[in-house]
């Protein structure tokens, strides 16, 4: 409990840096300003914009009661039916519904069906970062949204609480269109010049807003017909604190890809997230998967944060329990599959993992961050959906959003995406720059824990890497057995990295003495 708190401090912290950055973090790469994100919700870039072709707010009702959108909500439904059936099969002591009255308290789906809610724009990122996955469009670029209650809730102790809900809706652009793309009109370079020119705008509200949108700004390439998928993330249930446990909030994470010939949005595998029950009862696809992973050119692409999972190893849902801090569970996506102290039933051995890494090695590939078993593990959970939104999330949600329709949206202690993606824009600017001079990309990526040492002059003593509330490794005498794959993570002068029970793993606080 007590590191729940600290990093609800840190988050706090996080914010009041961001709002002292001379240049922000995600200058050139994202767009936050709270009211031009209004004014682009407004027009061409609201949800209704995107999907029904009208400018008009599409209520939650409205939206789901669209052909396209309906294999969603019967998908959403049905998993919400397998998250109680699990639930009152694994905990029939703890009740599960709607409200308070619950040991766990479920979404209300009901609120889907409302006319007095819907998803407004809460920001908009640049991910040319991925092209590595579909070169051929120049990447994404993504439109979140947040569903918000239209009818403000009652006052409560003379505070206007937030409408917002405990959902994000993004669609996921291709950065160009299919008919761009076979002509290389404009070039991946021309839309990268196109974002990094907004880093220095000094502008807000409408006439940022016009600016993105103009013939050369970075948003005139964003159109319905760039629309790839849409991801849903929501706050499934919640459970407080408790006499029999610490609070827990599980979050539920589904895709859904475009389908042109159907005109609907289609249930589909999330990128990277294997499905973990299915290789520990499946002995040969558990051995397909192990060999496929372990080969050095996927390996080497695994270390790097780039490989491409094939379909067959991945899942169609990530439910992410939070908070799950440093220690080994079954909470983690990838328990199980890494042999532990029993080795039993595990998809790798700590003698396949060995193996791998010297084989790499002998065939000269240098890997980056996978320099143990251990680390091998980590990149296994962090590289998954639900194992990255469990570093560093804000109530699971990486993003979640501007609120500009609070009663001060441009208050900067609100914060609107957490220290694990503020720390991932020097990576993302530095791909971007990349590509706007004509150089290849390092599309390359860390651990989800610590970004990477390219971005180390910037973030050097900040919340996002080795400053106070950065993810560190308590290291100790090279006889002890320090882990190469976390030795660098040390903390700033000053501070000091305190860990957890049973784990070296921990955040960087100031040193008492």
């Amino acid at each position: 409990m007590r590191l729940s708190v600290i990093g609800l401090v840190l988050l706090g912290l996080s914010s009041l840096a961001h709002a002292d950055e001379s240049a922000p973090l995600e200058r050139g790469t994202a767009i936050l300003e709270p009211f031009a994100l209004r004014e682009l919700d407004k027009g061409a870039f609201g949800l209704g914009a995107m999907l029904a072709k009208s400018e008009a707010p599409l209520t939650g009702a409205a939206l789901f009661a669209l052909p396209a959108m309906v294999p969603v909500r019967k998908a959403l439904d049905a998993e919400f039916d397998r998250y109680v059936d699990k639930h009152k099969a694994t905990l029939p002591n703890e009740s599960i519904g709607v409200g308070n009255a619950y040991a766990f308290q479920l979404f209300d789906r009901a609120v889907l069906d409302s006319s007095d809610a819907r998803f407004v724009l809460a920001g908009i990122v640049n991910r040319m970062d991925r092209a590595f996955v579909d070169p051929a469009h120049c990447g994404e670029v993504r439109l979140l949204y947040r569903l918000t209650r239209t009818t403000p809730p009652e006052a409560k102790g003379g505070e206007v609480a937030s409408p917002r809900l405990p959902m994000t809706l993004n669609v996921v652009l291709k950065a160009r269109s299919d008919e761009q793309a076979k002509s290389d009109r404009p070039s991946c370079a021309d839309i990268a010049r196109r974002w990094l020119a907004t880093a220095n705008l000094k502008l807000t509200g409408a006439e940022l807003a016009a600016k993105l949108a103009a013939p050369d700004g970075p948003l005139a390439l964003i159109r319905p017909e760039n629309i790839h998928r849409i991801e849903t993330n929501l706050q499934i249930a919640h459970a407080p604190k408790s006499a029999v446990r610490e609070f827990r909030t599980d979050y539920m994470m589904k895709v859904f890809d475009y389908q042109a010939a159907s005109n609907s949005f289609e249930e589909a595998v999330l990128e990277d997230q294997v499905d973990r029950d299915r290789l520990l009862a499946d002995a040969d696809l558990a051995r397909e998967f192990k060999a496929w992973l372990l080969e050095p050119v996927n390996l080497a692409a695994f270390d790097r944060g780039m490989a491409v999972i094939p379909d067959k190893f991945l899942a169609k849902v990530a439910v992410a329990p939070t908070p799950t801090g440093f220690v080994n569970s079954d909470l983690l996506p990838a328990y199980g599959l890494v042999q532990g102290e029993e080795g039993k039933g595990a998809v790798f051995s700590e003698a396949d993992v060995v193996g791998a890494l010297e084989k790499a090695a002998a065939q000269g590939v240098a890997l980056q961050t996978i320099q143990s078993v251990a680390g091998f593990e980590r990149r296994l959970n962090d590289a998954s959906c639900g194992g990255c939104h469990q570093t560093r999330g804000i109530g699971g949600f990486h993003f979640p959003g501007v609120d500009w329709m609070a009663e001060k949206p441009s208050n900067t202690t609100v914060v609107p995406a957490s220290p694990h993606f503020f720390g991932d824009q020097v990576r993302r600017r530095d791909i971007l720059t990349a590509f706007a001079e004509g150089r290849a990309p390092d599309f390359s990526r860390g651990f989800a824990s610590r970004p990477q040492l390219r971005g180390s002059d910037e973030l050097a003593g900040t919340v996002y890497n080795d400053g106070w509330g950065g993810h560190c490794y308590a290291a100790k005498s090279e006889a002890a057995g320090n882990d190469r794959s976390f030795s660098t993570w040390s903390c700033a002068a000053r501070l000091s990295c305190q860990t957890g029970p049973a784990t070296r793993f921990g955040m960087c606080f100031i040193a008492t003495r």
